[in-house]
């Protein structure tokens, strides 16, 4: 395997640790204190995420998304065999991350999500949340500005409080947290709604930055 599909794979494996992982140990601490479980996971993920960002990107571009992916595909930065070699390592990666994490927790590894996310409410955070995200990454590689793990991280851990969702706004990781039955799961039937969403505000958010572009 290539590099930086190793990259994409290992990256999605330890976001999908940190994303879960902290999620079950605020949960186990917090004393079913529901913010400050929150407020712990979202810190956890968003440093992490810097982490994983700045040690990955000059590998792959860390990705860890198939949104990211697909805008990356859309700009011609990357073939169409490549966006589907990315998706390829970013999912099985993203999975293992969460049956790791129930191995290191003790719980059972094989689950299903019996956590049901449904509602308008809960797309339209989706929406945004992704729309967000994928602007904030598409300005600030264009300007090749350093500060993109900074930003991403932030934006990250922002959504986290902003979006009713908790903003997932990834699909291998929404994906993946379909088989944790714990406080980040998602049952597999809310799954479509959240890719649409997801995708939607993807493919807008490369739209509306293309309009923009000459402005940065």
């Amino acid at each position: 395997m290539k590099s930086k599909y190793l990259a994409e794979f290992f990256g999605s494996f330890f976001l999908l640790m940190m994303i879960v992982g902290s999620g079950v140990m605020a949960e186990r601490l917090a004393s079913g204190n529901e913010a400050l479980a929150l407020l712990c996971s979202s810190l956890a993920t968003g440093f992490g995420l810097f982490v994983v960002i700045r040690t990955l990107a000059p590998v792959s571009g860390a990705h860890f998304n198939p949104c990211v992916s697909l805008l990356k595909k859309l700009a011609g930065e990357i073939s169409t065999v490549e966006f589907f070699e990315y998706i390829l390592a970013q999912i099985p990666g993203a999975i293992l991350g969460v049956l790791a994490v129930h191995c290191m927790f003790g719980l059972d590894v094989l689950q299903v999500s019996t956590h049901e996310r449904n509602g308008l409410n809960l797309g339209l955070s989706e929406f945004f949340a992704t729309f967000g995200l994928m602007f904030v990454i598409l300005s600030g590689s264009s300007r090749k500005d350093e500060s993109v793990p900074v930003l991403v991280s932030c934006f990250v851990m922002s959504a986290y409080w902003f979006t009713s969702s908790t903003a997932f706004a990834n699909p291998a990781v929404t994906l993946a947290r379909a088989f944790t039955d714990t406080f980040c799961g998602i049952a597999p039937k809310s799954l479509p709604a959240f890719f649409l969403a997801q995708m939607t505000g993807a493919i807008l958010a490369f739209l509306v930055f293309r309009r923009m572009k000459r402005s940065f």
